[in-house]
């Protein structure tokens, strides 16, 4: 099965590349030219579908199954933020680590060094017939230094429930199963399986 993905992020294409391995995984951007896509959902389940729409529609083929991920990180001292803003947290052309510094200073600011905190994964398949949604989480700390070198986004600074080091600083392997990404893509995969 040829399953496309709604989105260019190298990181997230190589992670889900990783979790998917029974399918032949495709970033859209190889099949068509990338398009700017507006996520004005409230949500993150609303963002992926509407990810996921424009691709399966900009494809116009109905043989293929678009997959969507939209996700983020939500600390608590700062009142769920960035949420569905944490890919542009430090503005429209912001890199990650744009990103990851500005959470940091952000925390910073709050006079603390670290907040609970949890990552939320939601999931969108799209086929001719049915669209689909699921969602994973992961909870944990984020702190405020960047500890690491692994993983993308705001890893270096999130450690997970139970464990002492950070998302960047623990093995792949690891993270595979742990992550809130991790999490929503084993319930699509059942989805998949029954398409």
């Amino acid at each position: 099965m040829k399953l496309v993905l709604a989105t260019s992020n190298k990181g997230k294409v190589r992670e889900i590349k990783a979790l998917c391995e029974d399918f032949e995984v495709i970033p859209y951007s190889e099949i068509i030219d990338e398009f700017e896509i507006v996520e004005d959902g409230d949500d993150f389940k609303s963002n992926a579908l509407i990810k996921a729409r424009a691709v399966f529609k900009a494809l116009n083929d109905d043989d293929v199954v678009v997959f969507a991920d939209d996700s983020g990180i939500s600390v608590d001292v700062l009142d769920g933020e960035p949420g569905i803003y944490s890919a542009r947290y430090a503005g429209a052309n912001a890199t990650d680590k744009d990103n990851l510094y500005k959470l940091i200073s952000d925390i910073k600011a709050k006079n603390v060094n670290s907040s609970p905190a949890h990552y939320t994964a939601a999931i969108a398949i799209v086929t001719k017939e049915a669209e689909y949604t699921v969602h994973g989480w992961m909870y944990g700390e984020a702190i405020t230094k960047a500890l690491g070198d692994g993983g993308f986004g705001y890893d270096p600074m999130f450690i997970p429930l139970g464990y002492d080091k950070t998302l960047a600083e623990l093995d792949d392997e690891v993270k595979k199963r742990i992550s809130h990404r991790a999490k929503a893509l084993s319930l699509a995969k059942i989805i998949l399986q029954s398409l």
